[in-house]
């Protein structure tokens, strides 16, 4: 590593985080290492091309966040919400005495709220205008995760709302970074939120060809750089890291997870949906980030990679990362066991990446029972892996040519 490795001066001190495979951080790294996919088929897509899911299981909004609150938001909102709680108890900190102009909310949001349009739109449709609810575009507008978040922890800084499709949790991280270095805040909470468990968007991303049907075995459908892969699986979840100016962290006594050592991003300006086949978008994201994190490609000893289980995304990711790595690092594709949170995915990927970090173990790929061979990756099965690891990647690619990559570094 060069003596800039890990000194990008800011830190990690809080995780929380709402998946599929569990309500709160350490639930959720328990279930990434057992590897156990989440996928189940869903009444709500009931008679779709992909009728299962991954749903947070167990999430009650209105015993978690009582029930006026619950009814005013909508359900990645409120994912969101008991994320940040989290986050902001696993820092140490009490909103009732944090310095609140110098807090700020930086949240990935990919789309909006369909659950509540599809209601009120129908009611609309129906000749009912008056039944919409006046709550109806509060709870849908992307701004409210964060916004709602502000409101709720008293956070009175920098509130934004980051949408670059499936990249918006890692780039929320990247805009949070570059709050605490040009000195506008002291401490960011920066992650992202999605709920796509719905009707529209199964319906949309289906008839798109991006989901796998494999409707009579959906918990093997999320296949990432398995040569049978046929497409990802709908998800949900959320994620919020809270970062600290790395002086202002110690200045509190506060315990460092990680570092977030840097952070790149791009455009492929190639195609609507499509990544560049060769991906090259990608690929000058990480050198970006490795750039910032003042580290070289053979610093890194780990990658959790975007891996959606499409044919074309593990092609590109797989070509980036050749292009990146003399060696490439193992790899992991948490998808295969929490499906894809488009919005959230990005931050709940960089969100495992600092327990691995933190752990020195790589959980598993799921799923992966007969590996591409044309993608020639080490990529992390079927059972947890112990690594010594100094600094780890974690890469996000969405619709729009959008790619983000975020280094973080082990705290030592």
């Amino acid at each position: 590593m060069t003596a800039a490795a890990g000194g990008a001066g800011v830190a990690v001190t809080g995780l929380g985080m709402v998946t599929p495979a569990g309500i709160g951080a350490a639930a959720t790294w328990d279930g990434l290492l057992a590897g156990a996919p989440t996928a189940a088929t869903d009444p709500v897509l009931a008679g779709l091309h992909q009728d299962f899911c991954c749903r947070v299981p167990g999430f009650d909004a209105h015993a978690l966040l009582g029930r006026r609150l619950a009814w005013r938001l909508d359900r990645g909102t409120h994912l969101a919400l008991v994320a940040a709680r989290e986050a902001v108890a696993d820092a140490g900190l009490d909103p009732a005495d944090w310095p609140a102009p110098r807090v700020a909310v930086v949240m990935g949001v990919g789309t909006c709220s369909f659950e509540h349009y599809e209601r009120e739109f129908a009611r609309a449709a129906d000749g009912r205008p008056e039944t919409v609810s006046p709550f109806a575009l509060p709870r849908s507008i992307p701004n409210m995760v964060p916004g709602e978040i502000g409101l709720d922890l008293g956070a009175q800084g920098p509130n934004l709302a980051v949408s670059t499709a499936c990249a918006s949790g890692t780039t929320a991280l990247g805009v949070a970074r570059d709050l605490l270095r040009s000195g506008s805040c002291d401490i960011v909470l920066a992650g992202g939120a999605e709920s796509v468990c719905h009707r529209i968007p199964a319906i949309c991303f289906g008839q798109m060809g991006a989901l796998s049907g494999r409707r009579d075995d959906p918990a093997h459908a999320s296949r990432p750089f398995d040569r049978g892969r046929d497409g990802f699986v709908l998800g949900e979840g959320a994620a919020v890291l809270v970062l600290e100016r790395a002086d202002h962290a110690r200045a509190r006594g506060a315990r460092a997870l990680a570092n977030l050592a840097g952070y790149g991003a791009s455009c492929d300006a190639h195609h609507v949906t499509s990544p560049h086949p060769d991906g090259r978008g990608l690929a000058q994201a990480v050198h970006g980030a490795l750039a910032a994190a003042g580290l070289r490609p053979e610093d890194v000893d780990h990658v959790n990679a975007h891996g959606t289980s499409t044919p074309y995304n593990d092609e590109a990711e797989a070509r980036a990362l050749h292009a990146v790595f003399p060696r490439t690092p193992p790899v992991t594709a948490l998808k295969s066991v929490l499906g894809h949170s488009i919005g959230g995915a990005g931050a709940i990927e960089a969100a495992a990446t600092v327990l691995a970090l933190r752990h020195q173990v790589v959980p598993p790929t799921a799923n992966l029972d007969d590996p591409d061979p044309a993608l020639d990756l080490d990529v992390v099965a079927k059972v947890p892996r112990p690594l010594r690891m100094r600094a780890a990647l974690s890469t996000s690619s969405g619709f729009g040519g959008q790619n983000a990559a975020v280094v973080l570094t082990a705290e030592v």
